[in-house]
């Protein structure tokens, strides 16, 4: 086993709570890692404080106890944000540079081993930490893979237009932003893809290579079991999301209205947002109404508690980087359908559960209708890939993760060491 050196690291984590899911969970989960082997400071937004301190209150041994917070304000306007969607990358850039006048103040004095620019992970703003004159390390980096124009009808209209305009300006971007780029040229050696796709687009963009390792991690373990169907016993199905286009919800209803009438299901829909009532119209048109439950908002046990009871799990998201409800559903042992697209593609495999075409949403409609038939008829092979689910997500443990990434800062330090070396030439004896 490499014995790594533990060293002084500063993390800029803007997103980052104990508390919440998305990109605050997953600043917390790599700073927590990072806290079990190096010495951290992070560089946090105000607005998560009390979150973070609430929590590190009530867990004292937690190892982001060791971390120092320091905390910036980000003058943000939820009105504004509402406005003009663009309004917080220009607030987060004004953050951002706060964070590096902050950060270069305390690398005067604590002489820190190197950079690690976190969260937001989105490829547009690595922020200004990378000037300081230390090694850079950025990622995990998503934001680079535009959604499947052919996908776009399955968002309506709305959603269409907002993912196609994403679509547009991503393109130009990650061609002609110039700040990323410099980015890029710093990092090099320590830049952390999110996906495989990411790695590829990284290449090919920006000629730099980079290391994958997903952005989001499978909790804690919980007793080796999963939910057995009995003979006669409905085939129970949970989805998870927030009700926004992207999530794409109607593809996996439209896939049920397809099921053959002898087919007994159940469907546990979790989340809320709005285009709930939208979709609950859908579900009414279609007559599956009586068969789904809309359950809203629930805390997170409770949510993971009908996850566990489930037969299978079903992600219909048409552009996330990858789902955390993605590992928490193999985590407890639930398979996994989904379509065949960024970082799900990473994650899913044939002993774990069902990748559907994504070229076409009609693809994808027809794909889940017939996994489910499957699962359905052969219950033995649904107990295999439960198996499977489980097995799959030991290999996206944090330990797993923060191994990596100890590896990651050696290497970048150490190289730094020997090109210092090479640069300064051989000491000349007096």
């Amino acid at each position: 086993m490499a014995i790594h050196k533990r060293f002084k690291v500063l993390v800029s984590a803007y997103a980052c709570s104990p508390m919440r899911g998305s990109e605050a969970g997953v600043g917390w989960g790599w700073l927590r890692g990072i806290a079990q082997e190096h010495n951290a400071h992070a560089l946090v937004g105000q607005r998560f404080c009390d979150e973070i301190e609430t929590y590190l209150c009530d867990h004292p041994t937690d190892p982001c106890a060791r971390v120092h917070f320091h905390y910036i304000d980000h003058k943000w306007s939820r009105t504004m944000n509402r406005l003009w969607p663009p309004y917080y990358l220009w607030t987060y850039k004004q953050w951002q540079k706060e964070a590096y006048k902050l950060g270069k103040k305390l690398h005067e004095m604590i002489r820190f081993d190197l950079v690690h620019q976190l969260t937001y992970v989105g490829f547009r703003v690595p922020g200004y930490l990378w000037k300081l004159d230390i090694p850079f390390v950025w990622g995990p980096i998503g934001g680079l893979q535009n959604t499947p124009w052919r996908l776009l009808p399955a968002m309506s209209l709305r959603g269409a237009i907002h993912y196609g305009g994403r679509n547009l300006i991503n393109s130009y971007q990650r061609r002609f932003l110039g700040l990323p780029r410099r980015a890029f040229e710093k990092a090099n050696g320590g830049i952390i893809a999110a996906t495989n796709g990411v790695k590829r687009d990284i290449a090919r963009y920006y000629g730099k290579d980079s290391r994958v390792i997903c952005e989001i991690g499978v909790p804690e373990h919980g007793p080796d079991k999963h939910a057995v169907r009995r003979p006669n016993e409905p085939l129970r199905i949970a989805w998870s999301g927030k009700h926004l286009p992207g999530k794409a919800l109607p593809l996996l209803l439209m896939a049920l209205a397809k099921l053959s009438a002898r087919i007994e299901w159940r469907l546990d829909i979790l989340g809320d947002g709005p285009y709930r009532k939208k979709w609950m119209r859908s579900a009414i048109k279609l007559g599956i109404q009586n068969r789904c439950t809309w359950h809203g908002k629930l805390s997170r046990d409770v949510a993971l508690s009908i996850m566990a009871n489930a037969h299978i799990f079903i992600i219909t998201s048409l552009h996330d980087l990858t789902s955390t409800v993605l590992l928490e559903a193999l985590s407890l042992g639930v398979p996994v359908i989904c379509p065949d697209l960024f970082g799900l593609s990473d994650v899913i495999t044939q002993d774990c559960g069902i990748r559907t075409r994504a070229t076409k949403s009609q693809e994808i409609r027809e794909d889940i209708t017939r996994a489910l038939q499957e699962i359905w008829a052969k219950e033995p092979y649904r107990r295999r890939l439960a198996k499977g689910a489980r097995e799959r997500s030991l290999q996206f443990t944090w330990q797993k993760k923060m191994a990596a990434i100890s590896t990651l800062y050696n290497n970048i330090v150490n190289n730094l060491s020997v090109r210092q070396l090479v640069k300064k030439g051989p000491c000349n004896e007096r």
